[in-house]
């Protein structure tokens, strides 16, 4: 028996978080719009429904909700913040702006422990983040906790299975947050918690074959582990009718073409049709300076390629690309939700409106350590699923400015030393992406006696679990000195190194 969890996405920038803390817990969820209707849930048959929180407020005149049917679907409920309003609001309760607003660390008192809270403390330390809050119990429910500011912090319906918590227990800043979605999903949902990558892999085997029939599916390989897993997967769901294309772009890491050719012939025996389209883009690319102006311009020669090749192959009528999850997330609003756009991805962003080819993405409500996980299970070198994360555009976006093969050359060499080093210093695994970027500033120097007007490189480091939000790497000094030193000592054209010290939020991982 399948079995998974839908969450309603209010906007809350926890919303990826709490799916990705259900998939940790074996069960598999997906993100939706509150425009699904209770209708399509009904046929979806969800183990369980959460209601995210989101930035709205009940109070507003256009506060977003969902089909109210859902709640006579008989289905466990949770409602997260502003989820919990929503319900408390349909089932006659009072939601309202609060005197005192709740935001960061706040004691929760636990009032009931069973179900919901089974096995907590009678105090435990939860995360807040509301204005508004429930000051009357809907009708049919129970208070199950509290803080000093909200009286009502957490309530339930057991009959009907629906509960409510005021605070936000998919982020790490609520200890005790894994094991109440826990509960929610074994002692209330009764999962069994079965989802794991063998079963994503019988179950996207079984959707590719499906999709694509007697067809024929044409595969962009970058060298990435995205594209590379997918590569994989496709080639172990329809074999020969996998198509792989290698387009060298001429943004690529160094010695990049050579590896991924000799590991996929060799160690796969997947047959790879190598283009060689260096010219053709950094001509398409001369003089563009605006980041998004090279996303678009990258992504629309991909399929340019794409399609020109694709049309030298018998009954090929699918693309195939390795979207994630977070590529999703960034380049637009998630299923419809309110979610601001940060920047279009090349997955997502760069495709035409009109396209020959129809899409395929089988990785695309999965998070980038999912993905790894999935390449370890089908087999792919470490050396692959192990790399560092490398953006769709390549070094296009890790040069600030115009792009001159000459930028490239000295962009590759930086990269490549960065990488070296941190690999012999036992660092790679530690940082989840490491990368040099070539920035539009020259600075006075001297080397050997001599003036130098020349180019600065800076070094991006940083720590995550999937992306979503990362921390600057703290680098040994002495480690970062040596790379500084190599750079400036090694590449010609280079007399300043510096290291970014920024986390996201506020700044993003790339810098374009």
């Amino acid at each position: 028996m399948k079995e998974y969890v839908i969450i309603i996405d209010f906007g809350s920038q926890y919303s990826q978080l709490i799916a990705r803390r259900l998939r940790e817990a074996c069960v598999y969820s997906e993100v939706r719009s509150p425009k699904i209707c209770a209708e399509e849930l009904k046929e979806l048959a969800p183990s369980g429904i959460i209601l995210s929180g989101g930035p709205a407020s009940l109070t507003y005149q256009h506060a977003p909700k969902c089909d109210p049917e859902i709640f006579k679907l008989g289905k466990p409920i949770l409602g997260i913040c502003y989820g919990m309003q929503l319900i408390a609001d349909y089932f006659k309760g009072k939601v309202s702006k609060s005197t005192l607003r709740e935001y960061g660390r706040a004691e929760l008192f636990i009032d009931n422990h069973k179900d919901l809270f089974f096995g907590m403390d009678k105090q435990i330390i939860t995360w807040m983040s509301h204005e508004d809050k429930v000051n009357k119990l809907p009708l049919g429910f129970e208070q199950i906790a509290h803080t000093k500011n909200s009286k009502i912090a957490a309530f339930a319906n057991k009959e009907l299975k629906i509960y409510g918590v005021q605070f936000h227990p998919e982020v790490a800043h609520t200890p005790k947050g894994k094991q109440i979605l826990k509960n929610f999903l074994f002692r209330i949902c009764k999962c069994r918690g079965l989802w794991n990558m063998r079963s994503f892999i019988k179950s996207a085997v079984s959707e590719i074959k499906e999709s694509v029939r007697n067809g024929k599916v044409v595969c962009g390989l970058s060298g990435g582990v995205d594209s590379s897993v997918c590569a994989v997967l496709l080639n172990h769901a329809i074999g020969s009718n996998a198509h792989p294309i290698f387009v060298d772009n001429g943004l690529l890491r160094y010695n990049e073409v050579e590896q991924i050719q000799k590991i996929f012939s060799k160690h796969f025996q997947i047959k790879i049709l190598y283009l060689n389209q260096r010219k053709l883009f950094l001509e398409k690319l001369k003089n563009i300076v605006n980041p998004e102006s090279k996303r678009k311009i990258i992504g629309r020669e991909f399929i340019r390629v794409f399609d020109a090749e694709a049309k030298k192959i018998k009954n090929v009528e699918f693309l195939a690309q390795g979207t994630l999850y977070p590529d999703v997330i960034e380049s637009c609003s998630v299923f419809g939700g309110p979610s601001a756009v940060i920047k279009s991805h090349h997955n997502v962003g760069g495709l035409p409106k009109k396209m020959r080819l129809k899409l395929i993405e089988p990785l695309k409500y999965l998070f980038k350590d999912e993905v790894r996980a999935l390449g370890r299970e089908l087999g792919i070198p470490e050396s692959i699923v192990g790399r560092h994360p490398f953006p769709g555009p390549g070094l296009a976006i890790r040069i600030i400015g115009s792009i001159t093969e000459k930028k490239l050359k000295i962009l590759r060499s930086a990269d490549r030393i960065f990488i070296d080093e941190i690999q012999q210093a036992g660092l790679y695994k530690e940082i989840w992406q490491a990368f040099a970027v070539l920035l539009p500033v020259k600075s006075v120097g001297v080397m050997g006696d001599e003036r130098t007007y020349e180019c600065t490189i800076a070094l991006r480091a940083v720590t995550s679990i999937d992306g979503m939000t990362a921390d600057w790497a703290r680098m040994p000094s002495e480690i970062l000195a040596k790379i500084s030193n190599r750079i400036i000592n090694e590449i010609k054209g280079v007399n300043r190194v510096v290291y970014d010290i920024s986390s996201k939020p506020p700044s993003t991982i790339e810098w374009e």
